[in-house]
C-alpha cells in the first residue's frame, strides 16, 4: 500500500491586503451625503440670517412708528391746548367787540343828534331882539353836546375805540350785553370817526362866534 505525501504551500498576504476596502460606489454616496448635509446647513444658516435681518428691519420700523406716535401725541396735546385757549380768548374778544359796538352806536346816535341840533343854529340870522334868547339856547346846546362828548370819551378810555377820542388802549373785560357783527361794528366806528371832526369844529366855530 502506497503512502501519499501531503504538500503544504505557504501563501503570503500583506497587511494592506487584509484591510477592508469599501466599494467605490459606497464612497461616492458618502461624499454626496456629506455635500448634501453641508448644503442644507448653509441654507439653514442663510435662512436664519435672513430672519435676523427681517427682525432687525421690523424692529427699526416699530421704533420709527413709536417715535412718530410720541411726536403726534405731544403735538396733539400742545395744539389742542393752544386752540382751546385761543377759542376761549376769541369768544371773550367777540363779547367785548359786540358790547363796544352797541355802546359806539349809542354814542354815534347821540353825537348825530347833537350835530343836527347844532347845525340849526345860525348866529348870522340872530337879531338884537332875540340875541340873548338864541345865545342862551345855543350855549346850552353846546354845553350839553360837550358834556356828552366828554362822557363818551371817558367811557371809551383804554378801549379799542379810545383812539377815536385820542385815548386808545385797553380796559378790563365786561359781561356780554348783546350781539353785533364785525362789519356792523366797523361801520359804526367809521361813521363815528367821520362825524367827530365835524362836531368838534362846528362847536368851536360856534363858540368863537358867540364870544366875539
Amino acid at each position: 500500500m502506497s503512502t501519499q505525501t501531503e504538500h503544504t504551500h505557504h501563501i503570503r498576504i500583506s497587511p494592506k491586503q487584509m484591510e477592508m476596502r469599501a466599494p467605490d460606489g459606497a464612497s461616492q454616496r458618502g461624499n454626496e451625503d456629506y455635500d448634501r448635509k453641508l448644503k442644507e446647513a448653509q441654507e439653514e444658516l442663510e435662512r436664519i440670517q435672513h430672519q435676523r435681518q427681517e427682525l432687525e428691519r421690523q424692529k427699526q420700523e416699530l421704533e420709527e412708528i413709536n417715535t412718530r406716535k410720541r411726536a403726534f401725541i405731544s403735538q396733539h396735546a400742545e395744539l389742542t391746548e393752544k386752540m382751546g385757549s385761543a377759542i376761549t380768548l376769541i369768544d371773550r374778544q367777540l363779547v367785548e367787540m359786540r358790547d363796544e359796538a352797541e355802546e359806539l352806536e349809542q354814542c354815534r346816535a347821540s353825537f348825530a343828534a347833537h350835530l343836527s341840533r347844532l347845525g340849526k343854529f345860525t348866529p348870522e340870522s340872530w337879531t338884537r331882539d332875540n340875541l340873548a334868547e338864541k345865545l342862551e339856547r345855543a350855549t346850552q346846546a353846546v354845553d350839553h353836546a360837550a358834556d356828552e362828548y366828554d362822557q363818551c370819551a371817558a367811557h371809551f378810555e383804554n378801549t379799542r375805540s379810545g383812539s377815536v377820542f385820542g385815548r386808545g388802549g385797553r380796559r378790563p373785560r365786561k359781561p356780554a350785553r348783546g350781539a353785533a357783527g364785525g362789519e356792523f361794528f366797523e361801520n359804526f366806528r367809521n361813521g363815528f370817526a367821520f362825524n367827530l371832526p365835524v362836531i368838534v369844529l362846528g362847536s368851536l366855530a360856534l363858540i368863537a362866534y358867540l364870544v366875539k
